[in-house]
């Protein structure tokens, strides 16, 4: 028999492909969004969870410490599932919802995650806090930032009272972390509006 010449000579089509997924594997990269998913779908094992049910549930907890936009957690999922860090089941019917479970791969990852200490500092962005800095009135900023702070702070004591018999000790002191904030940045504000009232040149 003639040996195949030409651009498909000798290509195994199965094998290339096999080479593609593993490299897709490889590059995933994981993100901090990537590991909420993670968490809070490998704490719901063996249960599954669509896009829609992690936001809610987290708009209760993580949210708190650590927002995420919208648009990343519904994508998310879809992502860690083609990369084999989750199950994807999607309905044959009505809103074909999409349902995702933790696989072993997710598992590993995510203990692996635990188990590495921070080695970065918090990110400060507040809006707030550039503003001053570059002079806006601090008087006005300090109302309108305090009010928030308020609000929030109030949210996430009603939050800790309403948790505090059903989630374990490190939950409860994350959210302590945040009310902890808020309440730092009421007394800062404060501060800053009483000097610069105190600074104000009289007419």
């Amino acid at each position: 028999a003639e040996a195949m010449v030409g651009p498909g000579a000798g290509y195994d089509c199965h094998g290339a492909n096999r080479t593609v997924r593993k490299r897709l594997l490889q590059d995933l990269k994981l993100t901090p969004t990537s590991y909420i998913v993670l968490g809070l779908l490998d704490a719901a094992a063996p249960a599954e969870a669509t896009p829609y049910d992690l936001k809610r549930v987290m708009a209760l907890s993580v949210d708190n410490f650590w927002s995420t936009p919208h648009a990343q957690v519904y994508r998310e999922p879809e992502r860690l599932a083609a990369g084999g860090y989750l199950t994807e089941r999607r309905e044959e019917t009505g809103r074909r919802r999409r349902f995702y479970a933790i696989t072993e791969r997710g598992r590993a990852a995510v203990e692996e995650w635990r188990g590495k200490v921070p080695d970065e500092l918090p990110e400060m962005r507040i809006p707030g806090v550039l503003k001053l800095f570059f002079g806006a009135d601090p008087v006005v900023l300090a109302e309108n930032q305090i009010g928030m702070a308020e609000a929030k702070l109030a949210e996430s004591r009603a939050l800790r009272a309403e948790l505090l018999d059903l989630i374990p000790p490190p939950q409860l002191r994350a959210l302590d972390l945040g009310i902890a904030m808020y309440e730092a940045m009421i007394e800062i504000w404060r501060a800053t509006a009483a000097e610069a009232s105190t600074n104000a040149p009289r007419a």
